[in-house]
């Protein structure tokens, strides 16, 4: 539109040269009341009512006296109409009055012979202006014609480049796709990764822990097996001597050894068996679990794994187990690792606090289970140092962990999350007073 805008704008421009041209070089009166007719018309036609004026009027000052000249009524209705517009009403009347004047006189019985012999003088230029109106026609078509090939032209190129942007765009977005998709392969496997160095790690603290706990059944078994092959040595002798009494009393302490040696035997049996089920994936399923017995196992385990880590670390514990606690349905080494979890968290907050060189400081960590509302409770409350508010929310988050590089991964704490309460239904909740304790609350489903 603008385009076309500006090419009708140059034709009017040249077609006013061609008349001011015409208006120089006219000898006739009718050339100059033509030219000046035609220009004034154009001027009023773009809305420059002054230039108009001006033509008309320098029309009217050349022809003056000469009102026989054919033309002329058109210049003084064109007069009496722009000053009719502007709100002139005695100059339009005057130039109304002026129009019916010259129009008696060019059309009166005495001028009549004038005007033939004027209007045969006059036809060749008139026929010239004509043809040169026809050429700035043309021109004005042509200019028309070129500006909408060009619009065409170039509304089919933008059509192109943006058909090349998008093409261009697609390739880059299926570019970006892939290279995400391959980023987030990576960080799942990442991930995976880092879910099995914190299982490895939990693993390594309870290898001591269960090295220490696996040693007193055994030192059972070595020392009870070594006190009945004395006491069959005897029995031989007292056999020997005929002393059936003694015989029957002998056999009764190898028996109650044997008992002893197969419940500590028992015993070890269980605890390399929870070391299996813990280095192992999950077979998520569940069984009917006592949560007192799995849970003061992996107190102690985690305990004497920190302990063997650690030979200046040392804690109170305290067990508070409610009586006749119903078994839950859990998948024990799942629930197994998230105790560890939360007690490893524990004891390395009341070890922390008591390298502060604290006075009269007992580190201590309690565990507390009980039966409300027909779910198990599971405490685990230590009296180290505390977290804070702004931080409170985000302790559950995965890699999130107030310890220094290197001591923690900060999936302990999210794995223990997921494992209660996406894995069991649970919940788990966090009491604490900066500076004074923290306490860990799970809620299992029965």
């Amino acid at each position: 539109m603008l385009l076309l805008t500006a090419i009708s704008a140059h034709a009017q421009t040249k077609l006013a040269d061609s008349l001011k041209n015409l208006l120089k070089s006219a000898k006739a009166d009718t050339d100059v009341v033509y030219a000046c007719n035609r220009l004034a018309r154009l001027y009023s036609g773009i809305g420059e009512p002054d230039s108009a004026v001006y033509y008309a009027k320098k029309a009217l000052t050349l022809t003056s006296g000469k009102t026989y000249v054919a033309g002329l009524p058109e210049i003084t209705i064109l007069l009496a109409d722009i000053y009719e517009k502007e709100h002139t009403p005695d100059s339009a009347f005057k130039y109304l009055k002026l129009t019916i004047k010259i129009t008696d006189s060019l059309y009166s019985r005495q001028n009549k012979g004038n005007l033939q012999k004027v209007t045969a003088k006059e036809q060749p230029n008139q026929q010239e202006l004509e043809k040169q109106r026809e050429q700035a026609a043309n021109q004005l078509k042509m200019y028309g014609l070129t500006g909408a090939m060009l619009i065409i032209l170039i509304a089919v190129a933008l059509q192109w480049r943006n058909n090349r942007r998008r093409r261009q765009d697609n390739t880059l977005l299926k570019q970006r796709k892939e290279e995400i998709e391959g980023l987030t392969e990576q960080l799942q496997l990442t991930q995976k990764q880092l879910i099995q160095s914190e299982k490895m790690a939990s693993l390594g603290e309870l290898t001591a822990g269960i090295a220490h706990e696996i040693q007193n059944p055994l030192n059972f078994v070595n020392n009870f097996s070594e006190v009945n092959i004395e006491l069959i040595s005897e029995m031989q002798t007292e056999l020997e001597n005929g002393t059936k009494e003694e015989v029957i009393e002998i056999l009764e302490d190898i028996k109650q050894n044997l008992e002893k040696i197969s419940h500590h035997g028992k015993r070890a049996d269980g605890i390399v068996k929870g070391m299996l089920q813990h280095s192992r994936a999950s077979s998520n399923i569940k069984e009917q679990t006592d949560i007192n017995k799995l849970a003061d196992e992996y107190l102690r385990l985690t305990y004497h794994g920190l302990r063997a880590k650690d030979k200046s670390f040392n804690s109170e514990l305290i067990t508070h187990f409610a009586d006749k606690l119903p078994l839950v349905n859990v998948v024990p080494q799942d629930i197994g690792r998230a105790l560890l979890n939360l007690f490893t968290n524990a004891f390395y907050a009341v070890n922390q606090k008591q390298k502060k060189g604290l006075t009269k400081y007992q580190p201590t960590v309690t565990l507390l289970t009980a039966l409300e509302a027909g779910q198990v409770v599971i405490k685990v409350r230590d009296n180290g140092d505390g977290i804070s508010e702004s931080i409170r929310e985000k302790i559950m988050q995965p890699f999130f962990t107030t310890k220094p590089t290197g001591e923690g991964t900060g999936l302990g704490l999210s794995l223990s999350y997921e494992i209660v309460v996406h894995g069991h239904g649970g919940t788990i909740d966090i009491d604490s007073v900066e500076g004074e304790y923290t306490e860990f609350i799970v809620k299992l489903p029965i």
